[in-house]
């Protein structure tokens, strides 16, 4: 792939992360600053299209990206460094609303704030065996789930089945303050392949649990690794 394929699906999944929406080679040019003419831009996302990392929902429509595309936009195109410099303003709101909560609260606080600032689903496991997640609502506004009952469904049921839901968080072997992304059908859970998910491991009063986020597949992955990277350090702090 070419230095400018990479930019164009750069640009393609930060614009249909905004949207929703198949993004075209008129909405990059204008928009991303591209120095080439729309055809050439036509002609970069139909070899990404031929490499599987953009789709074309219909034939009058532009490109969406796919799980595979995704993947590589996460390795190999994310600038987290970038995405810290531009979060400073919401990190600092995500750790003064955490740090002005007691301590003993300190897990139910990170999940609540990890919701409210993603717009997403968060969630964490416990000592006790239960897994406690918030923001459900969240994820059901966004246009891929209210556009189809059926991928909706898929996630309340998941949430609904905590027990399953916490087996397979805590068979995961994530290293303390690293986190991992699954994306689209790369999810542990196979009922809801439509999402991904961000999972950090935490070490709060010698307890080992995991918090995370889960979302469409659109989600923005570097604002949210960077928050969710920040809620864990806050967890482990003392």
């Amino acid at each position: 792939m070419r230095e400018r394929q990479q930019q164009i699906l750069k640009a393609l999944i930060q614009e249909f992360i905004k949207s929703a929406q198949p993004v075209g080679s008129k909405t990059l040019m204008v928009g991303y600053n591209f120095k080439v003419s729309p055809a050439t831009i036509r002609s970069d996302m139909a070899s990404l299209e031929k490499e599987g990392l953009v789709a074309q929902p219909h034939t009058s429509a532009g490109r969406v990206p796919t799980d595979m595309g995704y993947r590589v936009f996460v390795n190999d195109l994310l600038d987290l460094e970038e995405a810290r410099n531009l979060a400073k303003p919401l990190l600092q709101d995500v750790r003064e609303k955490f740090l002005k909560e007691q301590a003993k609260k300190r897990i139910y606080d990170a999940v609540s704030v990890l919701s409210e600032t993603t717009q997403n689903i968060s969630f964490a496991t416990f000592p006790d065996s239960r897994a406690f997640y918030l923001g459900l609502s969240n994820v059901l506004k966004k246009p891929e789930f209210f556009q189809d009952p059926l991928q909706a469904s898929q996630v309340i049921e998941v949430f609904e089945h905590n027990d399953n839901f916490l087996k397979t968080i805590d068979s995961l072997d994530i290293k303390l303050n690293k986190s991992e992304i699954f994306i689209g059908q790369e999810n542990i859970i196979p009922e809801i392949q439509s999402c991904s998910m961000i999972i950090s491991k935490y070490n709060h009063q010698d307890f080992e649990g995991y918090i995370g986020i889960l979302g469409p597949t659109r989600m923005n992955y570097a604002t949210n690794s960077v928050i969710l990277e920040e809620i864990s350090k806050l967890i482990n702090h003392e």
